[in-house]
């Protein structure tokens, strides 16, 4: 499904067939495009049918509550999305909407009730908050249990850990590695660079990638040669949030991109007033890399397909099921 035409090959490409044999062909043609959208897609039929088999067998449907502070309209879209998305594969959502001005500690009271409520299997609180809050103590106080978003110190440690597994796993790397893996991407012994050391992404992705033997370097924007070494990556993962930042001199031919970033730039063109562009040069990057992820239909996605197969996770863990 994921192969290369297979027209000038003799007998089907083997179902292992690997990206990185493609590198030579890079160079003369376009990287392969690595369609978040229709993995996602096939993510939430997977996780669909697991939800109503757990419905029929031992009737428990899992519950996804989420936190909003405040009225950003960026994190109001994120929240309806993820809603929709919850309601497409039978899962249950809750949500608690609180005014910009809500004290820190009415948002541990929603926690805390949702902590304790049994139809509730996962715990998202929105990100950003609002400045005048604590976002260490409030992403503390989802119990580790519901921790769907990955971000319990906890979690985070087991993550870094050898020999220790980890509740949950924050979902935008999680989306990045489980891309690499549903397009046969080699990651073991590999060369990786992470572009961004944030707890969310950059920092998690980086302990994934060396979770699968990859050999692991992250760029930031202390790094001095960021280019030089980017350059000797067979994969890239960017999330550093500045449109076009790599070039496609940054690339090493052949190489596979994942790009997190989601950046609005002007765009006279679009009815919006402007469009968004990721981290990579995407123009100068397809012609080098091997394949690339784009920016709209890429990662993103995957981000919220992760957060549903984490909160299915977390309800068959409450109940014991495999």
């Amino acid at each position: 499904m994921w192969g290369f035409s297979n027209a000038a090959l003799p007998g089907p490409l083997p179902s292992y067939f690997i990206l990185s044999i493609t590198a030579a062909m890079a160079t003369d043609a376009s990287a392969k495009v690595i369609d978040g959208k229709s993995v996602a897609k096939q993510i939430r039929e997977e996780i669909a049918a697991e939800v109503s088999r757990m419905k029929d067998e031992i009737g428990v449907v899992p519950g996804l509550a989420v936190i909003l502070v405040g009225d950003r309209k960026d994190s109001a879209t994120y929240v309806r999305n993820k809603k929709k998305a919850c309601e497409s594969v039978g899962i249950n959502s809750f949500e608690v909407h609180l005014p910009e001005d809500s004290s820190e500690q009415e948002v541990l009271n929603a926690i805390s009730g949702f902590n304790d409520d049994p139809s509730v299997h996962g715990i998202l609180v929105q990100l950003p908050l609002p400045s005048h809050m604590k976002e260490q103590n409030i992403l503390n106080a989802v119990t580790i249990e519901k921790d769907v978003d990955g971000f319990h110190p906890l979690n985070i440690g087991r993550l870094a850990m050898r020999g220790r597994e980890p509740l949950f796993v924050p979902c935008t790397p999680k989306g990045c590695i489980e891309l690499l893996h549903r397009y046969g991407v080699e990651i073991k012994g590999k060369r990786a660079v992470v572009i961004g050391r944030s707890n969310i992404v950059g920092m998690p992705a980086a302990l994934l990638l060396q979770r699968e033997d990859a050999t692991v370097s992250i760029v930031h924007s202390r790094t001095k040669n960021p280019e030089e070494i980017t350059r000797q990556a067979d994969i890239i993962i960017s999330a550093v949030g500045q449109p076009n930042m790599v070039r496609g001199s940054w690339i090493k031919p052949g190489a596979v991109i994942i790009d997190v970033g989601i950046n609005p730039v002007e765009d006279a063109t679009s009815p919006r007033g402007y469009r968004l562009v990721g981290d990579i040069c995407y123009e100068e990057a397809c012609k080098i890399a091997s394949a690339i992820t784009p920016v709209p239909g890429g990662v993103g996605p995957m981000t919220i397909a992760m957060l549903l197969s984490n909160t299915l996770s977390a309800a068959k863990r409450a109940y014991n099921l495999q």
